[in-house]
């Protein structure tokens, strides 16, 4: 039994002590929201068909389309581009090229001619076996090279507003959104300059699915984290 003296000061500690643990809990419960990561099980996964891409240095490619005329040899197409393709244009790239009037029909070719007329560019295209009988006008795709990048598949990019997110895989069937800045787009791959490192697996198909499912778990959550850099 507690002397009635004592009394006053055991109820005093108790009050302080209940004190304590409501400001406490008043804090966890107001404290900024971070980024949480987001879930999915394996048969979530396997029904869509959520796949991974990793985060490594690889060639990017950028494929240029524009239309040209051939020669009257049925050799020979010239094309002219318009900034900024006009200065990615380099003798010996790879060209596809396809008649306007059937595109089943599709000729290997290779830039043998690459001219600067100011800003713009005159380009010629050799085929490597004569064009389509009767066909003047043809349809051009021509390969440029953009260098060995680090860099994401294309898929595994979502734009929101000026910022763009990827999904990063933690563990497992946990993702994390990431913020990244790119640089050159290819036509499969984007370079990143910052956000990712090497290594680093993202979500490509399935990416938008994880985005939704991370927004409707974490509503008051922060940015994405945009302090990593690449190496």
């Amino acid at each position: 039994m507690v002397p009635t003296r004592a009394r006053p000061l055991v109820v005093l500690l108790y009050v302080l002590v209940v004190s304590s643990a409501h400001a406490q809990g008043v804090r966890e419960h107001t404290r900024p929201g971070q980024p949480r990561d987001t879930t999915v099980s394996d048969s979530q996964a396997v029904d869509l068909t959520l796949t991974l891409n990793q985060t490594v240095v690889r060639p990017v490619q950028t494929v240029v389309r524009t239309a040209g005329t051939i020669d009257r040899t049925g050799k020979i197409v010239t094309a002219y581009l318009d900034p900024p393709h006009a200065g990615l244009m380099k003798v010996g790239q790879r060209v596809r090229v396809f008649p306007v009037e059937s595109r089943s029909s599709m000729y290997q070719a290779r830039l043998t001619k690459v001219v600067a007329q100011g800003g713009r560019a005159m380009v010629e295209a050799t085929l490597s076996s004569k064009g389509r009988e009767s066909s003047v006008n043809y349809l051009m795709e021509i390969t440029a090279e953009r260098g060995q990048l680090l860099s994401v598949a294309n898929e595994a990019i979502i734009e929101e507003g000026d910022r763009q997110i990827v999904y990063v895989q933690k563990i497992p069937g946990q993702y994390l959104p990431q913020q990244i800045e790119t640089g050159v787009q290819g036509e499969l791959y984007t370079e990143v300059l910052h956000g990712l490192m090497e290594g680093d697996q993202v979500v490509t198909f399935g990416s938008f699915f994880i985005d939704a499912e991370h927004k409707l778990k974490n509503p008051e959550s922060s940015a994405p984290n945009n302090d990593r850099e690449h190496h």
